[in-house]
């Protein structure tokens, strides 16, 4: 419908109150057009989004899912057994006894090349132990350095970048966040 006309706005009194209060018989029409096509739009914009989240919350829940893949792996590999302390950053090897006990070494397939007979049970492979207690494989351990000293740089630069006019002497409420 269309918007009520007021021949006498805020008071003041319109010389031609009928030129304002006309209408045509195609404004209806046009007003009903026009409120079509916002419909189909409103609907295609809420589609889209809905989809983008859609999208988003299928990417989350894969993510999730290797969280919890990763968090069972440290937690059966923090259950091998083992008979020195681990410290993290060092890289800890897991054999496998004939019984099906998994245990850490500190030496590795190498070390025990000396011997005629290499370990003496299956090698399962070689884990760094993280700063956050959770286990990095060893072919993982370079892209895994790289990515933590990026996030330390970053960390360090935006330590700097904010601490910097603290340094001058400024509160933190007088510094303005970019």
């Amino acid at each position: 419908s269309l918007v009520e006309r007021n021949t006498v706005p805020q008071g003041f009194k319109l010389t031609n109150p009928f030129a304002v209060a006309k209408s045509d018989a195609t404004d209806l029409v046009e007003l009903a057009t026009e409120i079509q096509r916002a419909d189909i739009l409103v609907r295609a914009t809420a589609c889209s989004k809905l989809q983008m989240i859609a999208q988003q919350v299928r990417f989350l829940q894969q993510e999730a899912q290797k969280v919890l893949l990763e968090a069972k792996e440290s937690l059966d590999l923090h259950h091998a057994a083992c008979n020195f302390r681990k410290h993290p950053g060092h890289i800890y090897y897991l054999y496998k006894r004939p019984s099906g006990k998994q245990y850490f070494s500190m030496l590795s397939p190498e070390d025990w090349s000396s011997s005629h007979e290499g370990p003496p049970h299956i090698y399962l492979g070689a884990y760094r132990l993280e700063q956050d207690l959770s286990w990095t494989p060893e072919a993982s351990v370079a892209t895994r350095s790289k990515q933590l000293s990026l996030v330390d740089k970053l960390l360090t630069d935006e330590d700097i970048r904010l601490m910097r006019p603290l340094e001058m002497g400024n509160k933190v409420s007088d510094i303005e966040m970019e």
